[in-house]
């Protein structure tokens, strides 16, 4: 699953033994982000409220996380 987060970046999170692994997406590349980390237990369709809430000091006015098609 791709997010945009508040327009400002964005993150790959898939799900890789059991586990959520998240990816800073930038000009053709994918890093690792391994100090973020995403509670196994949560359900896809909760990974954008969970990043909302880590990232909610970025937002702007209208601004949100949404998921990328």
């Amino acid at each position: 699953m791709r997010f945009d987060v508040y327009g400002r970046f964005r993150l790959e999170v898939q799900r890789e033994n059991d586990s959520w692994v998240v990816y800073r997406l930038s000009l053709g590349r994918r890093i690792k982000l391994d100090d973020l980390i995403v509670p196994n237990v949560l359900a896809a369709e909760e990974i954008a409220t969970f990043l909302d809430d880590i990232f909610h000091e970025l937002s702007g006015p209208g601004r949100s996380v949404k998921l990328l098609p």
